[in-house]
């Protein structure tokens, strides 16, 4: 097709951005038309078609495979296809534009750009001999169009090295390169580095976020109780838009917006961003402290996820801490199968191999059943009879007290806790109470403007959004009368059952009628759980048994094993308590506070 005729050419204009960002910021698919209108009168073009496409050229699915489609099929109606420049037509390279020009030559429609690369003029090296073959006529212009298209091809590696480079190296100096994770929201900041992008907590979702890390590190609620607990207090995932794959200017769907589960709580626990610890795959391995502080620190975030992995400080690498994950045997022995008969399985380590020790019956020839604690199958045998084991455990037991020096600061520990217990009850409300109003406002837009619309579409789905957020001021209303109806803590008969239990801890760990109980409570004294001889030999002499808490002793023992302070919480005690408490001081705190909260 020459474009020297004198009729008006008719023009396919095709015009494509490669993101739908792109489209609306950088170089638009309404710039591209505007330039087109104005290119086409001035060489004798009339526009009678415009296809646009928001999508990347630079894959193997050419967005402009779908012009040469539509030429194919309206070929009687079309004379030049227009693009802005070949980079709009294709970035795959000199071989992808050739063939998708090659399918438009047979059509007799020419290819033109705005930029003037291109051209339609046809030369045949045998034209003074008046003969034309198919290998004597060529494009003058082919050779700058192939390169041309092989530019734009490196242009892509180009922009994409510059950008995925520059966003690598600021990841590993702390920085912050994706989208937001749930809590937090981006913000840009002077540094040394320049102007920079960190996290900062976002006001609604981050409280949720440490909400959940603090019940958690608890351990007296289930993981689906706290999901729970995270939903009533306005939990929603992150809503994602998923667009078409040949036009990225439609949206198909919107994913998230759902409710926390127990098997996404612990995918979210596991997050080390949350403690200001990134440990993307940019990083190779090697974990990086960020520039901004975490919405939990690392303790608590530790103490949340239990020992399965664990930030460790670095003192000679503070911008690199250590993160683990528990070996496979570590986690298996944390966990147990409650079983009244065996209650100190894996709660006793092997004497040769230090794995922890099972329990089972085992069948003699006549039948009988004869109950042992023993070593499971690790290349050697190592059985104790469940009476001699028990007997063990016992006599251990009776020779345990806790220092009375001590028990002072473990009811200064439990008023600790409680105190810091009862300012969490008081924020909850605060935050309830904020949410509740964040909810009525929402209602009120809405409200606001259903009267503004007329489609019954959108009125039906605005109704559905109202219902939905009733029913959450309901859900809130529900959990007000609830913790109302509880009944609030009796702390000065708490402390008469602490002070009891520990001037008589033989009931807790011999007597009390729970065996996995009792083992429970044995499973306190020890920092680093004991080996079953090292329990043995110890009995007499305390000394030879590594791991007992510096907050008990043996008794006729002038020797004790220290090896660290931690926090003490009361367990749930089961018995009834004494009459009365000689701890004045602190039953007078605790009913100053009980007064102070009515």
């Amino acid at each position: 097709m020459l474009l020297s005729s004198n009729r008006k050419l008719r023009t396919l204009l095709a015009v494509r951005a490669s993101t739908p960002g792109q489209g609306i910021d950088g170089d638009s698919p309404e710039a591209q038309i505007e330039q087109g209108k104005r290119y086409a009168p001035a060489h004798n073009m009339e526009i009678v078609k415009v296809l646009q496409y928001l999508e990347s050229a630079s894959k193997v699915q050419q967005p402009m495979q779908n012009v040469v489609d539509y030429c194919k099929a309206h070929h009687d109606e079309i004379d030049v296809v227009l693009v802005k420049s070949i980079d709009r037509f294709t970035r795959a390279g000199s071989t992808v534009y050739d063939q998708l020009k090659m399918q438009l030559d047979p059509l007799g429609i020419a290819l033109v750009d705005m930029y003037g690369v291109i051209s339609s003029a046809k030369v045949n090296t045998l034209e003074h001999l008046g003969v034309e073959y198919d290998w004597s006529t060529f494009s003058p212009s082919r050779k700058s169009e192939l390169l041309e298209a092989e530019r734009a091809k490196d242009e892509v590696r180009d922009i994409l090295s510059r950008m995925i480079g520059s966003e690598i190296r600021y990841t590993q100096l702390g920085y912050w390169s994706r989208a937001p994770r749930y809590g937090y929201q981006t913000t840009k900041i002077e540094t040394v580095n320049g102007k920079r992008v960190i996290l900062v907590e976002q006001p609604e979702e981050a409280p949720i976020v440490r909400k959940m890390y603090e019940l958690r590190a608890q351990g007296t609620l289930t993981d689906n109780e706290i999901a729970t607990e995270m939903n009533h207090m306005g939990f929603r995932t992150p809503i994602k838009i998923i667009r078409d794959k040949d036009d990225r200017s439609k949206i198909v769907r919107r994913t998230g917006g759902k409710l926390m589960t127990g098997k996404l709580l612990r995918a979210y626990v596991k997050k080390t961003i949350y403690a200001g610890v990134n440990t993307e795959k940019w990083l190779k391995g090697k974990p990086i402290k960020c520039k901004f502080e975490g919405l939990v620190d690392i303790e608590l975030w530790n103490k949340a996820n239990r020992g399965k992995i664990t930030v460790t400080p670095n003192p000679d690498d503070p911008e690199h801490p250590a993160v683990s994950e528990a070996p496979k045997l570590e986690k298996f022995a944390k966990k147990n199968v409650y079983n009244a008969d065996y209650p100190y399985r894996k709660l006793v380590m092997c004497p040769t191999c230090r794995k922890p020790l099972l329990g089972s019956a085992s069948r003699g020839k006549m039948g009988k059943y004869y109950p042992a604690y023993h070593c499971s199958n690790h290349g050697h045998y190592f059985r104790v009879r469940k009476e001699e084991f028990d007997a063990v455990i016992e006599s251990f037991a009776n020779s345990v007290t806790v220092r009375p020096e001590r028990i002072n600061e473990l009811i200064e520990a439990v008023m600790t806790v409680w105190e810091k217990k009862q300012g969490q009850v008081k924020q909850d409300e605060e935050f309830n109470a904020k949410r509740r109003e964040e909810l009525e406002a929402q209602i009120k837009v809405i409200v606001d403007k259903m009267k503004l619309v007329s489609s019954p579409t959108a009125i039906k789905y605005m109704e559905e959004d109202l219902i939905k957020l009733e029913q959450e001021i309901a859900d809130l209303e529900t959990r007000k009368e609830e913790e109302v109806a509880k009944e609030t803590v009796d702390m000065p008969t708490m402390l008469t059952y602490i002070k009891y239990f520990m001037e008589h801890l033989k009931e807790l760990l011999l007597d009390h009628c729970n065996p996995i109980k009792k083992a429970d409570y044995l499973g306190v004294i020890f920092d680093k759980v004991a080996t079953y001889e090292e329990i043995k030999n110890g009995t007499p002499d305390v000394s030879q048994i590594p791991g007992v808490n510096e907050l008990f002793k043996l008794l006729h023992s002038p020797t004790y094993s220290l090896v660290r302070e931690r926090g003490l919480e009361p367990p749930r005690l089961a018995a009834q308590p004494p009459q009365g408490c000689v701890y004045t001081n602190f039953t007078t705190r605790a009913n100053h506070h009980s007064q102070k909260s009515n």
